[in-house]
């Protein structure tokens, strides 16, 4: 059985992303949220609410969790598991930096 690992690919400069914000990347699988906490960690979730498709990338964060500027769903950023009830979750991909540079582990 074949593995299928991830093909990394830059995204830009960690300080392009604003502490406690996200940017939108656009690739093959859709429009992925890529958010920076205030402890400049990086995390990367599928772009849409799976509540009403809310831009994920314009909500709030705080902590390790983004709340959707739709309806106030919290979404955890580790696990893309929305808090608080079993309402779903959203797709998240690896996410890592290196000197200074953003990096998605996307699937070819």
């Amino acid at each position: 059985m074949n593995a299928v690992t991830e093909t990394w690919v830059e995204v830009g400069a960690l300080c392009d992303i604003p502490r406690q914000g996200a940017r939108v990347v656009k690739t093959a699988a859709g429009c992925i949220a890529v958010f920076r906490t205030d402890a400049d960690e990086v995390f990367a979730l599928n772009d849409r609410c799976p509540h009403k498709g809310g831009p994920l990338s314009e909500g709030i964060v705080h902590g390790t969790s983004v709340t959707c500027p739709l309806h106030a769903w919290v979404f955890d950023l580790n696990s893309g598991m929305a808090q608080g009830a079993d309402v779903g979750h959203v797709a998240t991909y690896p996410a890592r930096i290196e000197a200074g540079r953003v990096y998605l582990g996307l699937r070819p």
